[in-house]
């Protein structure tokens, strides 16, 4: 059964569960190295854009996401081709991280300036936020406010966006534009919907769960830019899907 996958997705499949055993089992270590932080924290490197769209946070985390890219990847695999289904893949991974990074650096600026209005040096959360930092975690804040807010900022510092999850919804979102009229049905949704009618609707509450900071733990607006590259890129190329190789 297995076999029977196209091999781009059954690939990043295994990268992804490789993945998942190495830095949940042998090397914990290499999870907050390969993990997806902000780019302006003392904990992020380059690397992390590609690495952390391999990263999982738990089982069902990593269930869920190989499960959607099983059911969906496949279809567009065939009809796009391996080349542009790889470029659908990454892209929607890359513009996952982008967009929710640009949310995130709003917040840490408002973080920052609200610090700044108070007194505090926000330099000094900056290095205490470090994964590997080993000294004096004591803060110069005192008031509740400033208490808050340098909490707040130590943990957006310190907290990685992991998760295959963004480009997942760039494939999901691309076989939505290519295929509007297929039924689907989602586990809080068990009626078949055409998908043309549920992606804006997931993709909505998304921005809305994102943006007003109910997050649960979850990066909804990395969820919304991979969607955006892959309804993008889709409705580029649907005007020539027969003529893929």
């Amino acid at each position: 059964m297995f076999n029977n996958i196209p091999p781009v997705t059954r690939n990043i499949i295994i990268i992804n569960v490789l993945m998942f055993i190495l830095t949940s089992f042998m090397m914990p270590q290499l999870y907050n190295t390969l993990s997806g932080f902000y780019p302006f924290s003392p904990n992020f490197k380059s690397w992390q854009i590609i690495t952390h769209m391999f990263m999982h946070g738990g089982l069902m985390h990593i269930l869920f996401n190989m499960l959607t890219l099983w059911s969906f990847g496949p279809i567009l695999e065939q009809s796009l081709g391996e080349k542009k289904y790889l470029i659908l893949y990454f892209a929607s991974g890359l513009g996952a991280f982008f967009l929710f990074n640009l949310w995130n650096f709003i917040e840490v600026q408002q973080i920052v300036s609200g610090l700044e209005s108070l007194g505090l040096n926000a330099a000094e959360i900056y290095q205490k936020s470090a994964i590997d930092y080993s000294g004096n975690l004591k803060i110069s804040a005192t008031t509740p406010e400033g208490v808050e807010l340098s909490q707040k900022l130590y943990v957006a510092l310190r907290t990685p966006m992991v998760g295959a999850s963004g480009a997942i919804f760039g494939v999901v979102a691309a076989f939505a534009t290519l295929y509007p009229d297929a039924k689907i049905a989602m586990m809080f949704i068990p009626i078949p919907m055409k998908v043309k009618y549920l992606m804006p609707v997931v993709i909505v509450v998304s921005i809305f769960l994102g943006v007003s900071g109910n997050v649960g733990g979850i990066a909804h607006l990395a969820h919304v830019g991979g969607a955006l590259v892959g309804w993008i890129l889709a409705r580029i190329w649907r005007k020539h899907l027969y003529r893929f190789n």
